[in-house]
């Protein structure tokens, strides 16, 4: 009795890492044509060979061989160093779908709204004002003045500085 392994008739491996390749094997683009080099300057050649996000797209999705994939490969790179093309093309946040801000699976928290608070920062973390720095001494108004955080926009209508600079000047008691 024959054994069944002998009886099955297996398809045979095509391709080196003995994978089973189905349908037409693809044709190098840049060897059809007989293109001899690839020009970093020419960035709609080289737009077929990224992807929509500005990666660059594998041999197999594209089918060429190995050398024009480097030349190819060498050739976006260049392009991108030179700012002919993208390194990276941005989507809006409405065309990813479902991720929120932390990245979870179906948006944010319900109970609240995406952006910026429609009542402004939170009180604690505000820049302090004339109004909230009677209790405060000279030093930590003039800190708070003095910091990065410090709105330019205040700066411009001298208001806001003449106040912390009233502070300022008052006696500590």
């Amino acid at each position: 009795m024959p054994s069944s392994r002998k009886q099955r008739s297996r398809p045979r491996p095509t391709d080196s890492k003995s994978r089973i390749r189905r349908g037409r094997p693809k044709v190098c683009m840049l060897c059809k044509d007989r293109v001899t080099h690839v020009d970093y300057k020419d960035s709609s050649l080289l737009r077929r060979f990224m992807s929509e996000r500005g990666k660059i797209k594998s041999r197999s999705s594209t089918g060429t061989c190995t050398q024009h994939q480097a030349a190819v490969a060498l050739a976006i790179k260049n392009a991108r160093e030179m700012a002919l093309l993208p390194y990276v093309v941005r989507t809006l946040a409405g065309d990813k779908g479902g991720r929120g801000r932390r990245g979870g699976p179906g948006g944010g928290r319900p109970d609240r709204p995406d952006g910026p608070r429609p009542d402004g920062p939170r009180p604690d973390r505000a820049a302090p004002t004339a109004e909230n720095a009677e209790g405060t001494d000279a030093a930590t108004v003039s800190a708070a003045a003095s910091s990065p955080e410090a709105d330019e926009s205040n700066v411009e209508d001298g208001a806001a500085v003449e106040a912390v600079i009233a502070v300022i000047a008052e006696p500590v008691s």
